[in-house]
């Protein structure tokens, strides 16, 4: 691929970004964003995936030097797919934080396989997938009937690119109900729902699905040859960055952040798997399950930091002064799973903190609970903190400090789920190296920890 480039298509919750990432570096030169947003059609709440279309085309009609892309990775969020009639026409592309999707929970309980069975926690709205398919089989039979195809998002991009249909498994094993990460093969609720037999046949993350459709390159202007791989789920994106290289059941944890930060760690043993702190059960791109805790950290982040506070970069010395002061934020500020549940958040002692200290309460709040996940987990060997936060130097500071015996490594130079779209491309290692990050000298950072656990009542 030298001198080739890859595009990155990279569907976030609250962000859509489309990288150019050169195949012979790894190095992003060019990108463009959107915000993610949702629209409401026939009375659903749906990703509004025209509108990214739209945006996506445009953006490689404008893209420098676009000859050169030779293949594109789609890469989506997770609790996503878009159903398709007969003619390829889009039905519906629920929102997994749709209101109307917790008016079937109690009857879709009842439906569920045992947690040990898929390890998918039962979660709030629509965040397993296999409730937003219920919805609409049992209150929308209508347009169920024409339903002909269910595409998982990032394979519903690659359709569009390459008009190919696929199934792939980071996106089926991402607390969907649909997958058993034991048996590697669609959960009995997916088969006897008749929902497995709408998804097409399963290809690996890294399989070329085709080149560009006709009307693409018309569009754009790309090459005729350009490839189209599978794709994948965007935080099984960045934990594949980590895994290529690593000898084979090497013990290892990537934390992924984003809109959600989730703890991925190879090794861990499922039975520690607890589904009301939502821990659940990923799985890879090569197949294998990951011991997975999670929580919607940057949708917390912005609660806790408010506007000024998220632009604001956060300090050790204002760390210096919330521990001083015994200023906390207790769990949790959104109501979408994670370790506590339904708990409501509450600040103690917030009063006249200014942007950066509240910036700075977020890093901290954001540590205190990566660390819970960590441990309840059981994560052995290196952390790698990904995506946003490993450029919180407050944040990784404090995730190393919780446990001195714990290495946390800061990914350095690569852009998350792009740099693990671009090694599934076959992108050679970046020469880029990542850091390990110094553990604070403070014992009272300690102390904290342990206040701020036992006032969350946290269990382990």
């Amino acid at each position: 691929m030298k001198g080739a480039l890859v595009g990155v298509l990279d569907v976030g919750k609250s962000h859509t970004r489309l990288l150019i990432v050169d195949s012979g570096s790894g190095a992003v030169v060019w990108r463009a964003e959107c915000a993610s947003v949702s629209v409401v059609r026939d009375g659903l709440r749906q990703l509004d995936v025209q509108r990214v279309e739209s945006w996506l085309l445009e953006c490689l009609r404008e893209a420098p030097e676009k000859h050169r892309i030779q293949v594109i990775v789609p890469v989506a969020h997770g609790a996503a797919a878009v159903l398709l009639d007969a003619s390829g026409n889009v039905l519906a592309a629920p929102d997994y934080e749709d209101p109307e999707l917790e008016t079937v929970a109690d009857a879709y309980r009842r439906k569920r396989d045992p947690f040990e069975t898929t390890y998918s926690p039962f979660l709030p709205a629509g965040l397993n997938l296999g409730r937003q398919l219920f919805y609409l089989q049992t209150q929308r039979p209508r347009l169920w009937a024409r339903c002909e195809h269910i595409l998982l998002h990032p394979q519903y991009w690659a359709w569009r690119l390459a008009r190919a249909l696929a199934s792939e498994v980071t996106s089926l094993g991402c607390h969907t109900d649909l997958w058993n990460p034991g048996l590697r093969d669609f959960s009995p609720l997916a088969e006897r729902s008749g929902w497995a037999g709408k998804m097409p046949s399963l290809r690996s993350a890294f399989d070329v699905l085709g080149v560009l459709a006709s009307d693409v390159t018309a569009r754009t202007g790309l090459d005729a040859e350009c490839q189209v791989l599978c794709g994948i789920h965007d935080s099984n994106a960045s934990y594949y960055g980590h895994l290529v290289d690593r000898p084979p059941e090497q013990p290892f944890a990537v934390i992924s952040s984003g809109t959600w930060t989730i703890a991925m760690a190879r090794g861990v043993d499922l039975a520690r798997l607890q589904s009301q702190w939502d821990m659940l059960a990923n799985v890879d791109a090569l197949g294998s399950p990951i011991g997975t805790a999670r929580f919607m950290g940057g949708r917390e982040y912005e609660v806790i930091a408010g506007a000024d506070g998220t632009r604001a970069e956060p300090t050790f010395a204002a760390l210096d002064t919330l521990v001083a002061r015994d200023v906390m934020a207790l769990p949790s500020f959104v109501d979408a799973g994670g370790p506590f549940g339904p708990r409501r958040g509450e600040l103690l002692n917030d009063s006249g903190l200014d942007a950066v200290e509240r910036a700075t309460l977020a890093s901290l709040y954001c540590a205190l609970v990566t660390d819970l996940m960590l441990e309840r987990l059981g994560a052995r060997g290196a952390v790698v903190i990904d995506g946003p936060l490993a450029w919180n130097p407050v944040f990784c500071a404090l995730l190393a400090t919780s446990d001195a015996a714990r290495e946390i490594v800061r990914s350095g130079g690569h852009a998350g789920t792009a740099y693990g779209a671009f090694r599934l491309a076959g992108g050679a290692a970046s020469s880029v190296t990542s850091a390990r990050v110094q553990p604070l000298d403070e014992k009272k950072l300690l102390t904290y920890r342990d206040v701020w656990r036992k006032r969350a009542s946290v269990a382990l």
